[in-house]
């Protein structure tokens, strides 16, 4: 079984790896590329995979977390995939991701010194 330290780490992994994605991109050019998109989506999707992870403990000692809303994007980008808006999943990825990336730090270096 996985630790929530490595938990913690897949989620700031996969926000780094979205922000690589984007290096050099705008938003409409992100609109027009498929390719681009369904990386950044499954990045979306394994930070809400691992936020699942944690523990109500943890999770309850960082309310400043939205810890529901990122589990229930990944869920509506794995169960409502036919309704995607790709300019929200621009606005996520752009916006959402790099504040959550800052809080997760936190929380790691919080938690486990890391």
């Amino acid at each position: 079984m996985r630790s929530e330290a490595q938990y913690l780490t897949d989620i700031i992994e996969a926000a780094d790896a979205i922000a690589r994605f984007l290096i050099n991109i705008d938003r409409e050019a992100f609109l027009q590329d498929e390719l681009r998109q369904s990386a950044v989506i499954q990045k979306i999707e394994v930070i809400g995979e691992a936020a699942g992870k944690i523990s109500p403990e943890l999770r309850g000692r960082y309310p400043e977390v939205d810890w529901s809303r990122i589990v229930g994007m990944r869920n509506l980008l794995v169960h409502g995939y036919f309704s995607i808006k790709t300019a929200i999943v621009w606005l996520t990825a752009t916006q959402a991701v790099p504040e959550l990336r800052v809080k997760i730090a936190n929380v790691l270096a919080q938690e486990f010194g890391e």
